[in-house]
């Protein structure tokens, strides 16, 4: 009799086994929501805004400040945030703000080109910064086309705007990427975004930044074919000059440099520590 129990036993395991896995392959597996993909170069945290991707670099301590700011945490809203960017060139500036106290945060809208689309992924980023107790009003640094973005909400939002940085910044897409590139972004075809070029170029409204008193500290190089230092940086300067507030332009011309991956671009430390002094500032309400 013991033989047969252990037999009829070992046979209704089988069973019980074949028919979990029959029924498991049977149905379909229930996946979570999709995760946001983007590596970091430091440490820091990938979220989803608004259906967008973003990235925090975290700060290893509370920024020293003054005033409100006491109460609310420094960052930089940074651009073109993208799969790669910011990169492995960026990584001791970004370490500097960090060690000073001061995140880092971006959100991928892929090649808007500071689109209002672009704007308004910007705007839902910060209203999360500021749900989580950051400033109302972060500094901003754009790199390269990253200047559209940055200087689109520099004329959006002027009293949320503590300053901006740059690295040979884009701020006439006329330039870079072209009209013909940027259109698409812009839900316009080329002929009807040069149409409404003085409503969506960065550098044609610029003087509102200006009026606003927001400050920009600027890296360019002389020598640069990509994104030229004439109609771009150097314009901006002379907007704020034509405007009176030139002198809240700090232009850094590097002699000789491209668009390239020259060190002193990433390693300027005049435009780090306006970045840390900008975002520190006091903050204002929405």
């Amino acid at each position: 009799m013991k033989p047969r129990s252990l037999f009829g036993l070992s046979f209704a395991v089988a069973c019980a086994t074949v028919f979990h896995h029959a029924a498991s392959a049977a149905e379909p597996a229930v996946a979570g929501p999709p995760q946001p993909a983007k590596q970091l170069i430091l440490p820091g945290e990938v979220f989803t805004v608004s259906g967008r991707t973003a990235f925090l670099f975290t700060p290893a301590a509370p920024g020293q400040s003054s005033g409100q700011q006491s109460a609310m945490k420094p960052w930089i809203l940074y651009s073109p945030t993208l799969v790669s960017y910011p990169d492995k060139a960026e990584q001791w500036m970004h370490e500097q703000l960090t060690k000073a106290g001061v995140a880092v945060a971006g959100i991928d809208t892929g090649e808007s080109y500071g689109s209002p689309e672009a704007l308004k992924a910007a705007e839902a980023l910060h209203a999360e910064m500021v749900r989580r107790g950051y400033s109302t009003k972060p500094a901003l640094l754009g790199r390269s086309r990253g200047g559209l973005w940055a200087g689109a909400w520099a004329i959006a939002h002027p009293t949320l705007t503590a300053g901006v940085g740059g690295i040979y910044p884009v701020y006439d897409w006329r330039t870079y990427p072209g009209v013909a590139k940027a259109a698409p972004a812009y839900g316009l075809k080329p002929d009807e975004l040069l149409a409404r070029v003085g409503e969506f170029c960065p550098i044609e409204r610029i003087d509102v930044a200006a009026k606003g008193g927001v400050p920009f500290c600027i890296i360019h190089g002389d020598d640069d074919k990509l994104v030229p230092l004439g109609p771009n940086s150097a314009e901006l300067k002379k907007r704020y000059e034509a405007v009176g507030k030139g002198e809240l332009v700090n232009l850094i011309i590097a002699k000789g440099q491209g668009h390239s991956f020259w060190e002193g671009f990433f390693r300027c430390q005049e435009l780090v520590d306006f970045l840390i002094e900008k975002a520190r500032g006091s903050p204002v309400t929405p």
